[in-house]
């Protein structure tokens, strides 16, 4: 350990936690800016993060996320067993739709910082474009599936998570807790949950929750359309089947 205490593995998250969506590449110089690292502390870790395939080198002398990384995190349950199973079902409403179609599961230590986790995700020409990436996070109260995944939590889970200030994706986000209260007991009474250009305007999704699967957290799958397409009827129809029949072949597995 370092004179702060801090082990090697917490100094190899410091830096692999630097990358981001809109920084998918660093230099070492940003890495160091990042993470506050001694300069020969930071290097020595970039080589051995290289060398083990975790970090791979770049253009311009910059670091990118490595091969092996990936490699490893696709060993996951979320892979192997839930993205996997989930893939034939995800198509079949796809093609049902042709719309955008969202796998995502509830993430987070404690529920102040839990978020929505998209571990899948099918998309084609025609559908809306969405801000969702496979890997990526989104908050709970602003995307279809963070509403279902949120109308599976228990009252003492609720008041964690509503101590802390929701934050406003769009005008039409729902940041008051009297308010999600009231849609997320909407969700539970019809079975799904839906939201109205919270995340992204012009964009609609309805979602719904997966009966607990033994092995895997929370899960949720959902849809998201435009504002002129959403058939809330249809749609709703068509997701909470899906949630049932990928919640029945989970438990099978």
């Amino acid at each position: 350990m370092d004179d702060a205490g801090e082990g090697v593995l917490s100094r190899a998250m410091r830096v692999l936690q630097c990358f981001t969506d809109d920084e998918p590449d660093l230099s070492a110089a940003q890495l160091a800016a990042r993470t506050g690292l001694p300069s020969s502390t930071l290097h020595r870790l970039l080589a051995s993060l290289t060398e083990y395939g975790l970090l791979a080198r770049a253009p311009h002398h910059k670091y990118t996320i490595g091969a092996r990384l990936w490699e490893l995190g696709e060993l996951s349950p979320l892979s192997l067993r839930l993205r996997e199973t989930a893939l034939p079902h995800m198509l079949r409403l796809y093609e049902a739709t042709g719309e955008n179609v969202h796998l995502a599961v509830l993430d987070g230590a404690e529920p102040e910082t839990a978020t929505a986790l998209y571990v899948g995700r099918l998309t084609g020409t025609g559908s809306i474009p969405t801000l969702s990436r496979m890997g990526g996070r989104h908050p709970l109260h602003t995307t279809g599936v963070g509403k279902a995944l949120l109308a599976t939590r228990d009252e003492a889970w609720l008041q964690r998570y509503f101590s802390v200030p929701l934050e406003r994706e769009t005008t039409l986000s729902i940041t008051s807790e009297l308010d999600l209260r009231g849609d997320l007991a909407r969700t539970r009474t019809r079975g799904y949950a839906t939201t109205r250009e919270e995340m992204t305007l012009g964009n609609v999704s309805v979602a719904a929750p997966l009966a607990r699967v033994e092995g895997l957290p929370p899960v949720a799958i959902g849809i998201v359309v435009h504002l002129e397409r959403a058939d809330e009827r249809r749609l709703s129809a068509l997701v909470v089947q899906a949630a049932k029949d990928l919640g029945k072949a989970l438990r099978e597995t």
